[in-house]
């Protein structure tokens, strides 16, 4: 009993003044916050840090994955558009030189027809998915706020849901009165959106409904995507697309959006592409009146709206994903760093508690 307490005074007071020497020091364990997270991580042991590390990795490069496949869809949406711009360049020449020649006349188009407002269908524009960080949350906040006006006013609101996001959140609360229910798919195209206009056409020709506003997201930056009110009947003779708040953009006024990279990060920008407009050749006769072919032009322009939100409102999506992956890719870089920096001290304190019992031993069995 006294040679085991003479060799352990003997150890210790020899570990101490190694220790004390600076010699092999542990390591100053830095400042952490000490929330829950926190906690588990230092009272973790090496190995499951070290699998935690692990993990945090293999989630960055889904994350980074997903970031990627998000801009190629982009581009594909930025072509879309592009590709359809020929067709909407015609039909607002064609639609602008019809109007031309009613302008003396009084236009009778069930499209155009105005009426007291009584009961407004809303068509809320949402995406599918999530992982996209607030996109889908802002534009059902927009769609809240919207209903709560109307009702306010004393008017009977409809609600038409396009996305699986807007489906789910409407079933969850009745007051929406949720007439039609429409998915967005990958990949808009113009049969999509011809159901839709469709179902919108036939709502308003048949007075079940006064006024079609459109909820959808419209594109401002890669990192900003503004949630927009437009009203889609009654429409103008010229075809101007108008907002809640009665201003209204000429139909040549187009914009389109470019995904680009500059300085090795994806930018996404929005440049204005009027469309040029010019009267119809004055010798042109029509076979058909006027107001004849006009009624035919503006469901196909209704059309092609309705198209152009569901492409815009995708690519939104799209970008709010890129923009959410590349957001979560950075947290766990940090995440990794912050964990690989907790395993080294640990690694380090025992290196340095192993290495100073093996000196002070050693020291002690000298004598």
């Amino acid at each position: 009993r006294t040679l085991c307490s003479v060799i352990r005074m003997a150890l210790s007071s020899k570990q101490a003044a190694f220790v004390r020497s600076g010699a092999l020091a542990p390591a100053r364990v830095a400042p952490v916050a000490t929330n829950r997270g926190s906690l588990q991580v230092l009272a973790a042991s090496t190995k499951e840090i070290r699998d935690r590390i692990s993990s945090v990795k293999n989630t960055r490069k889904i994350t980074e994955a997903m970031k990627l496949v998000a801009a190629a869809k982009v581009r594909r949406a930025q072509a879309a558009v592009i590709n359809s711009r020929p067709f909407t360049e015609n039909l607002v020449n064609v639609l602008f030189g019809v109007n031309q020649r009613l302008r003396l006349e009084d236009v009778d188009s069930p499209l155009c027809n105005i009426r007291p407002v009584k009961t407004v269908l809303m068509v809320v524009l949402t995406g599918d998915r999530g992982l996209c960080g607030g996109y889908n949350n802002f534009i059902l906040k927009k769609a809240e706020k919207r209903y709560r006006e109307l009702t306010s006013l004393g008017l009977n609101v409809k609600t038409m849901a396009v996305g699986n996001k807007c489906k789910t959140y409407m079933r969850r609360r009745p007051k929406f009165n949720v007439v039609k229910e429409y998915s967005l798919g990958t990949k808009p195209t113009t049969k999509d959106a011809q159901a839709i206009s469709d179902e919108v056409f036939a709502s308003f020709v048949s007075a079940e409904v006064d006024k079609v506003e459109l909820v959808f997201t419209k594109f401002v930056s890669l990192i900003s995507s503004e949630p927009t009110i437009q009203t889609l009947l009654p429409m103008t003779p010229a075809g101007e697309l108008c907002g809640i708040d009665g201003s209204c953009v000429d139909a040549a006024d187009d914009e389109i959006f470019k995904l680009t990279t500059r300085q090795g990060k994806f930018v996404l920008e929005r440049e204005k592409a009027p469309i040029e407009t010019s009267a119809l050749d004055p010798s042109l006769i029509f076979e058909q009146e006027p107001a004849q072919i006009l009624d035919a032009l503006l469901p196909l322009y209704l059309n092609s709206c309705v198209l152009r939100s569901l492409q815009e409102g995708l690519a939104s999506e799209l970008a709010a994903r890129m923009n959410a992956m590349s957001n979560a890719s950075d947290n766990a870089k940090e995440l990794t760093k912050s964990l690989s920096a907790v395993y080294n001290r640990k690694r380090q304190a025992k290196i340095t508690s192993e290495i100073s019992e093996i000196v002070a031993g050693a020291s002690a069995s000298a004598r």
